[in-house]
């Protein structure tokens, strides 16, 4: 699947990049067009979220109902489900597309002579050859390496990775001593950090606004330790992209920033445009 979709990516990638004759710049721009094929699939989520954290009064009104009768509560519970046409499990499957493409583009921007220009693969082992043993040592990014050290001799293998100053094909770990290659990681912190703060700030604004009784407070407990382990998650998260974001080309990691960036417009937006539709149905 990963390299089926790294080859569809790769194409777009490709007529992109033969437009604008840079890879950074192909890049954003390819980020902005998937972002905007994944929208409805966001707006879907967003709505989700908001309809769940509105029956969540409800399901512990189950829960608190049926608490000696596991059977009858699960029963309930699906009733429920059924009757708001909602699946408990709709937000998994967001989330594994969403990793999906994570590991499709991963796929892309490691082997870009591959996915993208599709160059005879005798040719790319030929020459990744001839760099490993100049060099004595295993290519990590083999393709990368062949960018680097063939493409100003052999136009079959070259593609402009220069953006901003910054070389795309660079890997922080393998540039360590170059302090350009953290801007990009850095500035994905960045936008990680603000990611996550408006993301706690949606999901407090939307909780308060579900809030119920006073007295019903205990029974929040399970809904507030599943809140816990859903911001551990949305911290971690960042935090591993950054990981490997360190160890693969800035190719990668402008991917990520680019759609980080996107990703709170895309918040800002979907939630206004949400808010004004509950607003008309309660109007």
């Amino acid at each position: 699947m990963f390299n089926f979709l790294a080859n569809i990516f790769g194409y777009i990638l490709n007529v992109i990049y033969n437009v604008v004759n840079n890879y950074g710049a192909a890049i954003i721009i390819f980020t902005i067009i998937l972002k905007l094929a994944m929208l409805p699939i966001s707006i879907k989520q967003q709505k989700t979220l908001k309809k769940s954290a509105k029956l969540q009064v409800k399901v512990k009104e189950i829960q608190e109902k049926y608490s000696n009768d596991q059977v009858r509560q699960s029963q309930e519970m699906m009733d429920l489900y059924k009757k708001e046409n909602m699946s408990p499990f709709s937000g998994c499957l967001t989330s594994i597309i969403q990793i999906i493409i994570v590991i499709s583009v991963f796929y892309l921007v490691s082997k870009p002579l591959t996915y993208m220009k599709h160059v005879d693969q005798e040719l790319l082992n030929s020459y990744s050859t001839e760099i490993s043993d100049s060099s004595g040592e295993l290519l990590r990014y083999p393709e990368i390496s062949i960018i680097k050290e063939k493409g100003y001799l052999d136009e079959k293998v070259n593609l402009n990775m220069n953006f901003l100053g910054l070389d795309l094909s660079d890997v922080p770990t393998q540039n360590y001593k170059d302090p350009r290659v953290y801007i990009i990681p850095g500035l994905y912190v960045i936008t990680s950090i603000i990611s996550t703060k408006l993301t706690t700030s949606l999901n407090k604004k939307s909780k308060k606004e579900n809030t119920i009784k006073e007295e019903d407070k205990p029974k929040e407990k399970e809904q507030d330790a599943m809140e816990e382990m859903n911001r551990q998650m949305t911290i971690m998260m960042p935090v591993m992209a950054v990981s490997i974001a360190l160890i693969a080309p800035l190719g990668l990691a402008l991917y990520w920033l680019v759609s980080n960036i996107l990703m709170i417009v895309e918040r800002l937006v979907i939630n206004n445009l949400v808010k004004d539709e509950e607003e008309e149905s309660n109007g």
